[in-house]
């Protein structure tokens, strides 16, 4: 299960177009565990990045060290 906030729009570079183009973004919670018991407790934000041009999209998981 996940939670998403509304997108907002960021210029940056795309893997795929290989240039600097227009990208919605987002924050997403992801439930990582499976088990019903604690699962509040394993909610982790992830940075979602969309290609306004070419669709892409990308995912980084933000509390990786």
């Amino acid at each position: 299960m996940s939670q998403k906030r509304p997108a907002d729009t960021a210029t940056e570079q795309c893997s795929d177009c290989g240039r600097q183009t227009s990208h919605s973004v987002s924050i997403e919670l992801v439930t990582e565990s499976e088990r019903e018991r604690n699962a509040e407790f394993s909610r982790e934000p992830y940075r979602v990045t969309e290609c306004d041009v070419c669709g892409s999209t990308e995912r980084f998981r933000m509390n990786d060290a």
